[in-house]
């Protein structure tokens, strides 16, 4: 792979006071709820989002790599009630969830007795908007939105045994897979990047393409556990229902799709400076879009080494061979 996809090659760096980290973020999620028992016996418990957050800004300040560090716990534990009835096969069971995290978050507090969910989000939310522009704010919203949409048409799909087909997997895998965090670089960075940049069709490629990268890269790791449970929301299942192939074919066909789409948005980021141009941008502002890039780019390795060292996709037994053999030919 490192042949193929010479950005993959060399591992991700990791913030230097990683160690300080863990008891912190374990420690916020036991107290919210998040968390129950011993971490170990539970897929949260055992994700270790720490580690992936110190990965993915290795030189930002401690203080914003936690804060980032408790949105994917918070983004997990949501994803893991998902995954589970009643949500897993009920879309108006989605929205009506979903329907309450937003309006706490547009009131600024949850009710009394709220579920740890909606309480720890707001807390999250109060951490990281108090500095941001409205636009930006909207735009999170917008991607919060996204992601109801997405889970949601994920549990009409389960409950009506509908295997998506690969025309219409990649948009929803994107919109289920928790959009909103790569808009969480900019305040864990201290910055915001203007609109006109963000419309751009090479940001656009840039963004999307990164996010379809960590996606199926994560479709990897879970397809086993999503396999025993019946769940076809993984790009291995949609590739081999659509082309009748077996477990290590359709394992090598994601990880096609993953080199030509990491080649795509690489190429992007490169053409992104006479872009830049173009849009005349302020010299901070051309200095915030490099931070954001470089970030994004960083991304699927750390994604990749966070992968190899969580133990959130472990189930009783051995991984599979599909996890195993796709993601040592990623590392």
């Amino acid at each position: 792979m490192s042949d193929r996809v010479p950005a993959l090659a060399t591992p991700s760096a990791m913030h230097p006071e990683s160690w300080r980290l863990c008891a912190q973020v374990e420690t916020w999620a036991r107290g919210r709820g998040l968390v129950l028992g011993d971490p170990d016996t539970s897929p949260l418990g055992r994700a270790r989002c720490e580690r992936l957050a110190a990965r993915v800004l290795p030189s930002a300040e401690l203080a914003r790599v936690d804060l980032f560090a408790r949105w994917l716990t918070w983004t997990l534990a949501l994803d893991d009630a998902m995954d589970h009835p009643p949500l897993a096969d009920s879309g108006s069971a989605v929205h009506a969830v979903y329907d309450d995290l937003l309006r706490a978050m547009r009131r600024g507090h949850a009710r009394p007795g709220a579920r740890p969910l909606e309480a720890a989000l707001v807390e999250l939310w109060h951490a990281t908007s108090t500095d941001m522009s409205r636009d930006w704010r909207r735009r999170f919203m917008l991607q919060m939105e996204a992601h109801r949409d997405g889970c949601a048409e994920e549990s009409v799909n389960r409950r009506i045994r509908h295997v998506p087909t690969e025309a219409e997997y990649a948009s929803l895998r994107r919109r289920a897979c928790g959009p909103f965090m790569y808009d969480l670089v900019e305040p864990v960075l201290g910055v915001e990047l203007p609109a006109r940049l963000l419309r751009t069709p090479r940001w656009k490629t840039l963004a999307t393409g990164v996010a379809d990268v960590v996606a199926w890269s994560n479709d990897l790791a879970s397809h086993d556990l999503e396999s025993a449970r019946g769940d076809v929301h993984d790009l291995p299942a949609v590739l081999s229902r659509a082309r009748g192939l077996d477990a290590a074919q359709a394992a090598a066909a994601v990880v096609d799709r993953i080199v030509d789409r990491l080649d795509e948005a690489w190429t992007a980021a490169r053409k992104l400076p006479e872009m830049l141009d173009r849009l005349d941008l302020t010299v901070a502002q051309r200095a915030a879009a490099a931070q954001v890039v470089k970030v994004l780019l960083d991304t699927p390795r750390a994604h990749l080494d966070w992968l190899a060292e969580s133990g959130r996709y472990e189930a009783g037994s051995a991984p599979g061979t599909l996890r195993l053999d796709a993601l040592a030919s990623l590392r």
